[in-house]
């Protein structure tokens, strides 16, 4: 493409995406609502800009919040030929300049930047007596954190908190002032900065040092911020030492994805872009592209109760047809996990991928029901944030095959046949095994291979070579190829996705809002968490919560109240022209007894293992043992956590009924012809006496056993 292309870059957008691409100079804020295409117009914009003339593509930078973001940017920039516009992260470019100009505002290399608080934190605490646990420094590490991005010093921050409500670690502000004071110390000591000093450093130097500053605003004269209702106070301060005078600043955001208020972010900068800057252009993108009408409906009746002062859009349809999202309600957490799988396999069985399928959560905790259920129906998972694809130890071992290959050249074949031979060193076949480790890792091989596919139909006559550079330029960028498995994710997480399939579970009060949310803002937020996930999904939607957290439980949980009077617009919710009422108590199931005391038994856990706390443990703790280890032994091996195999309450039942037999291990909860087929054999040796090492390395314990 070249500077006479410009006006194909317009072609294919719609008349507000248009407006957005057209007009490159001057200041614009665009309001986009979710799945509007706001990336597409940006990167248009600036390819636009760029093959026009308007724009020098090196003096441009777009600015985003996370690493994938940016690498999908430089992905289509470069597809829309401006592979020279500059794509970063906030904290990327900061680093990089905070390196570059370090030797000549502070003299010597730029400090280490530490990648985790914990140990600063800890030992910040230490110094003032501080007994705190260790999920309390983690609290605390998040409250020095929106401290630092807040820009507040030790003597500030106790008002700022009290105004904020916030009391990390029960901690009172004045005792949080002085260990913020001593974790700044600690840094000192130790001569490190971290990711927040990277900001504050930067901005520092460029408002002390007017020189360093014009050499910056030389270097980039144009600038688009996405996601600009996540900035920060500290970003927001970096972005207008960037900018200086200038106004060709783009910022694109949408006020109803707003959920980071806790790390310091606010949309105020983006509610209020349009009267801080003099003659800025402001543009709505409303029309949906990724979500059926029902869909869309939905999000849109769920911020209908929303603070409208926030300025959200009301989103419009784009697609025909479509089928009515709905609500599901079940008798407890594990029964939700097990429907929720039973609904995925459904899904698969109809064709749809499992990469285009996720289970959406407010909290991390809520994954291992969801984890097991999956495991247990043989369904390929995979949890967003987890380990990076680039650092799998089956991806390692491809890249450097592929490596070593394209240096002895690779022949005439195309890409993908010289890639699919690569790969089958690797342990890479066509057809796919069915579950378990060996699933995920053939997952992880087989989406390098659709990779080079998608390279051979970008780049006619790419050779192996330049698909190495590709995997090395995604692999600094965490730009990772899609993986053929379920996602499990926090909303939080979720933000910035999509999927064909979504499963919104745990959408009851206490978790939709979660319980720690009092103050209207706290629910406002929560709510807009709710919008988030909704608008994650293309087709398919169901919610869904349970009555009770444990088998046997008291039903006393009820629907999220962002769902009250949307029965219009989901399946199973209360109708919106009846008066709202909570789902009635489910029936109390039976319950079970404690065979030592003959107490009822209530949880999940002690229905399973057939016991009350109160009572002691009746296995042999020499058998238990025997199985920790060989459980332990077979999570290695698998590359799987240890509860996916059994949990914690699964192997007490187990050391305590001893069953002989794979009839006596089916008796056990959460023991199905899933884990029998691939366990039973091994574990009844363990039980019998084989050394559980010895055991997990037998490969007959896999498809020979029959769970009859």
């Amino acid at each position: 493409m070249n500077e006479h292309d410009a006006d194909s870059v317009l072609a294919g957008l719609d008349p507000q995406q248009r407006e957005v691409a057209a007009n490159p100079l001057g200041p614009m804020v665009v309001l986009a609502g979710a799945g509007t295409g706001k990336t597409r117009a940006i990167t248009h914009r600036i390819a636009y800009g760029v093959h026009s003339g308007a724009l020098v593509g090196q003096r441009t930078l777009a600015v985003t919040f996370t690493a994938r973001a940016a690498g999908e940017m430089r992905t289509r920039l470069r597809e829309l030929g401006v592979p020279q516009v500059v794509a970063r992260t906030f904290h990327a470019a900061a680093l990089s300049q905070l390196r570059y100009f370090w030797p000549q505002a502070i003299g010597g290399g730029a400090p280490e930047v530490v990648g985790t608080k914990g140990s600063l934190v800890g030992e910040a605490a230490g110094r003032l007596r501080l007994q705190v646990d260790r999920t309390g420094l983690r609290d605390l590490a998040g409250e020095v954190e929106w401290a630092k991005v807040s820009m507040l010093t030790p003597e500030t921050y106790p008002a700022a908190a009290r105004r904020a409500g916030r009391q990390p670690a029960d901690l009172d502000v004045t005792a949080m002032a002085r260990l913020l004071d001593a974790y700044e110390d600690v840094k000192s000591a130790r001569g490190v900065i971290d990711f927040e000093d990277v900001l504050l450093l930067a901005a520092g130097i460029l408002a002390e040092r007017e020189d360093i500053a014009r050499q910056v605003r030389d270097q980039y004269r144009h600038f688009v911020v996405d996601e600009y209702q996540d900035v920060n106070t500290v970003q927001q301060y970096l972005l207008s030492l960037w900018v200086g005078e200038r106004k060709d600043l783009c910022v694109v955001g949408d006020p109803a994805q707003t959920i980071y208020s806790f790390t310091g972010a606010s949309p105020r900068h983006l509610r209020t872009f349009a009267q801080r800057v003099e003659g800025a252009a402001k543009v709505e993108l409303v029309r949906n592209y990724r979500s059926d009408p029902p869909i869309v409906r939905l999000a849109n009746d769920v911020m209908k109760r929303a603070d409208q002062a926030f300025g959200s859009v009301t989103l419009q349809a784009q697609r025909d047809g479509g089928v009515t999202p709905k609500l599901v309600t079940y008798p407890d957490d594990p029964a939700e996990a097990r429907g929720v799988a039973k609904e995925i396999k459904r899904l698969l069985a109809d064709g749809v991928k499992a990469s285009g399928i996720a289970v959406l959560y407010r909290t991390n905790a809520q994954s291992e029901a969801f984890e097991t259920a999956l495991a247990d129906a043989g369904v390929p998972y995979q949890i967003r944030g987890g380990e990076r694809f680039f650092h799998r130890d089956e991806v390692r071992k491809a890249v450097l095959l592929m490596r070593g290959a394209a240096r002895s050249g690779d022949g005439s074949k195309p890409l993908p046949d010289v890639v699919a031979d690569v790969l089958s060193g690797a342990g890479w076949s066509q057809q796919a095994p069915a579950a378990g480790a060996s699933r995920e890792r053939w997952e992880s091989l087989q989406s390098l291979a659709e990779l080079s596919k998608d390279v051979a139909r970008t780049v006619p006559g790419a050779r192996l070579r330049d698909f190495v550079a590709e995997l090395d330029r995604r692999a600094s960028e965490q730009h990772a190829p899609k993986v053929e498995g379920v996602t499990l994710a926090s909303l939080h997480a979720a933000k910035g996705l999509e999927w064909d399939a979504v499963f919104f579970v745990g959408a009851s009060d206490g978790l939709l809002p979660i319980m720690m949310a009092s103050a209207p803002e706290a629910i406002e937020e929560e709510r807009r968490l709710m919008y988030v996930g909704i608008t994650r999904a293309r087709r398919f939607l169901q919610l869904s919560y349970s009555r009770s957290r444990h088998e046997g439980g008291r039903a006393s949980r009820n629907p999220s109240r962002f769902l009250d009077g949307l029965g219009d617009s989901l399946e199973g919710a209360v109708v919106a022209a009846t008066k709202t009422k909570r789902a009635a108590p489910a029936p109390k199931r039976s319950t079970a007894k404690c065979r030592t005391c003959g107490k009822d038994l209530y949880s999940a856990p002690e229905r399973k293992i057939g016991r009350c706390t109160e009572c002691p443990a009746t296995y042999d703790e020499a058998q238990f043992e025997a199985l920790r280890e060989w459980r332990a032994a077979v999570a290695k091996r698998d590359k799987v956590p240890a509860f996916v195999v059994f949990t914690d309450a699964t192997l007490v039942a187990i050391a305590e009924t001893l069953p002989a037999n794979p009839a006596g291990l089916r008796a056990i909860a959460g023991v199905g012809n899933t884990k029998i087929s691939k366990y039973g054999a091994s574990v009844l040796a363990v039980l019998g006496g084989a050394k559980p090492l010895d055991e997990v390395e037998k490969p007959s314990q896999f498809g020979d056993f029959d769970p009859a």
